[in-house]
């Protein structure tokens, strides 16, 4: 799905109404009822009892609209929900007067703040809820929150450790965390940090690529009316969010008449003598990730503790260095080609190591393959200011899957130049390699070579463990040997997404600190399983 700005966004509301017949009142309508609706649910995941008391925090604007539609659904649940207006009720104009009243008719009450010296009175009672939903400044935001805003974003955002402490239970930010520009600028102000972000009709630039994205927490977008043809119409950016309908037209679902055949060969080369742990992740992950047959080229030393981790491995030993890395040799004896014939696409790097020979290995074998090549970890660090060669090679399909740091060694910059403009970074090396390019880290990058922009924001900090990469690299060997390379960034991003979704199923009923990789590669079949139930509710 396309990314909007501010004004794009606007657009689609105004031709919402004007082609398809949706009155304004009934978008916000819907808007407060899903994020209503999606606050319960999550918050019913985490709790066995409803939330005793909810503050609603609202402005005078439609996000302030929003918000009193989610104070009247959620007053069905919780025990007690207070709603504080940072306006004098006389200000509202539109839907949002509407909806103040609709509250107000329900037995609902709203408590008028338009001073600071108000504000500090009300806010112990504010700070003690169990959850506070922030409704105060929606996308259409023009600078930064000052003034009022400004203080009570500052001291939400100090009562919650900036979302990093489990009191007050949850900030929720309807459509946007307020003070957040919704066009990838920086913010020129406090913006509220919230634990999760529920939005509508479609993501905001801002959330997915602003310096202060990670504001917004996990991001949920939820369709109002609004018909998806639309966003595809009035977005003109190229940068698309890794939701579950781009990949709604791979085949996910297989057929009875299945056969290892048909799901790929898929060839890994990884590990070595301190680091087998490498090869084993991302064999488990390239058949989690459904791949049919997998086959494992190693230093010949640590054959024995690879072979014996998973009965489905197979296993082929290569030449071995002195520290037991993998040797040029492999190459030059014509061992490797005997092991990649009949495969369907290799991926290389995870644990190999950085010994001269074995980088000149990977190089050698990186510049002549034909079949579809990942490359990943020692695989990247190979090419450590010679990225240039990446594009010197026979394969037509090179994925490349760098950290901030790798990426900075390809390119011979620094991490801050790197991460400055992540997405110019990551298309611009996609040009110049001609490849598909994960940028890995918060709101993962992928690149195509034709300016195509994927931005993923499943994931959560049990990602952040040694080992995930090695799971990636497997993911997605086994999912291009079975959908193939033609639609290469689609089953790229894929990859990126499940990975995502499998950390986050991971930690719904356990803390991310204490989630390990292996456990991540186990749960990629529950993860697609995940997108298949949500791609077939949304028929």
């Amino acid at each position: 799905m396309k990314a909007l700005t501010a004004d794009e966004m606007r657009e689609v509301d105004r031709l919402t109404t004007e082609r398809f017949g949706i009155p304004g009142w009934q978008l916000m309508e819907a808007a407060g009822k899903s994020a209503a609706e999606l606050f319960l649910e999550q918050y019913g995941r985490r709790k066995t009892t409803p939330p005793r008391r909810v503050c609603v925090l609202c402005g005078k604007g439609n996000n302030g609209g929003d918000g009193f539609v989610v104070a009247r659904h959620v007053k069905e649940e919780a025990d007690q929900v207070d709603v504080y207006l940072f306006a004098n009720p006389r200000e509202l104009k539109g839907d949002a007067a509407k909806n103040l009243q609709r509250w107000e008719e329900t037995g609902g009450k709203s408590i008028s703040l338009t001073s600071e010296t108000e504000w500090e009175k009300n806010w112990p009672a504010i700070a003690s809820a169990d959850v506070i939903i922030d409704a105060m400044l929606g996308t259409g935001i023009r600078g930064g929150a000052t003034g009022l805003l400004a203080h009570v974003i500052k001291d939400v955002n100090r009562l919650s450790r900036n979302a990093t402490t489990a009191r007050p239970g949850w900030i929720v930010a309807v459509d946007t965390p307020s003070g957040l520009p919704s066009d990838g600028g920086a913010a020129e102000g406090p913006v509220i940090r919230a634990h999760f972000t529920v939005t509508f009709t479609a993501p905001k630039v801002g959330q997915l690529i602003s310096p202060d994205a990670v504001c917004c927490g996990q991001i949920f977008v939820r369709h109002i009316g609004t018909p998806e043809a639309l966003v595809e119409e009035v977005g003109k950016g190229t940068l698309r969010w890794s939701g579950p309908e781009e990949f709604a037209e791979l085949p996910l679902v297989r057929p009875w008449d299945s056969h290892k055949g048909k799901y790929g060969n898929v060839l890994l080369v990884a590990g070595s003598v301190g680091k087998s742990g490498a090869a084993i992740l991302g064999g488990q992950a390239a058949l989690r990730a459904g791949a049919g047959l997998l086959t494992l080229g190693i230093a010949e030393p640590i054959l024995a503790i690879v072979a014996a981790s998973q009965p489905e491995y197979m296993t082929e030993p290569l030449a071995a260095t002195s520290t037991g890395t993998i040797s040029l040799a492999a190459m030059k004896s014509g061992r490797f080609a005997e092991i990649l014939s009949g495969k369907t696409v290799l991926a290389m790097g995870p644990g190999l190591g950085t010994h001269p020979e074995t980088q000149e290995f990977i190089r050698s074998v990186a510049t002549s393959v034909e079949v579809p090549l990942i490359l990943d970890a020692d695989g990247l660090n190979a090419f450590a200011d010679r990225g240039a060669e990446l594009a010197k090679r026979k394969t037509a399909h090179l994925v490349v899957t760098p950290h901030p740091g790798e990426m900075s060694r390809l390119l011979g910059v620094s991490i801050p130049d790197v991460e400055r403009d992540r997405v110019k970074t990551a298309s611009d090396a996609a040009r110049q390699w001609n490849a598909a390019v994960v940028l890995k880290g918060f709101h993962t990058i992928v690149a195509a070579p034709d300016g195509r922009v994927f931005v993923n924001t499943t994931g959560t900090p049990g990602l952040a463990k040694g080992g995930s990469g090695d799971v990636l690299t497997g993911l997605l060997a086994g999912l291009i040997g079975q959908f193939g390379a033609n639609d290469l960034l689609r089953v790229t991003a894929l990859a990126v997404y499940l990975h995502g979704v499998a950390a986050e199923l991971l930690t719904q009923q356990s803390d991310a600190s204490g989630v390990v990789a292996g456990e991540v590669a186990d749960a990629i079949p529950y993860a697609r399983r995940k997108l298949l139930e949500e791609l077939q509710g949304r028929d």
